[in-house]
C-alpha cells in the first residue's frame, strides 16, 4: 500500500528525517509525506510519530501503486 499524509506547514529537513521510510515534498503551506506503508500498525505508528512531533495532519489517503 502507498499513502500520502499531508501535514500543515513546511517540515524542516530535521523533522523530515523523522520519517526515513517516506519521501516528502513541500507545497502551498503543506508538506506531503508519501511512500509505502506495510500494514495498519505501520500506518498508526506514522500517525503517532506525527502527533509526538506536534504535526497537524490535514489529510491521509491511500494512493494507487
Amino acid at each position: 500500500m502507498r499513502y500520502e499524509i499531508r501535514v500543515e506547514g513546511h517540515l524542516s529537513e530535521t523533522l523530515a528525517k523523522a520519517f526515513p521510510e517516506l519521501g516528502h515534498v513541500v507545497m502551498a503551506g503543506q508538506t506531503v509525506l508519501f511512500g509505502p506503508v506495510v500494514d495498519e500498525a505501520h500506518l498508526y505508528g506514522l500517525l503517532a510519530r506525527c502527533q509526538s512531533l506536534g504535526l497537524r495532519v490535514l489529510e491521509m489517503r491511500q494512493v494507487p501503486e
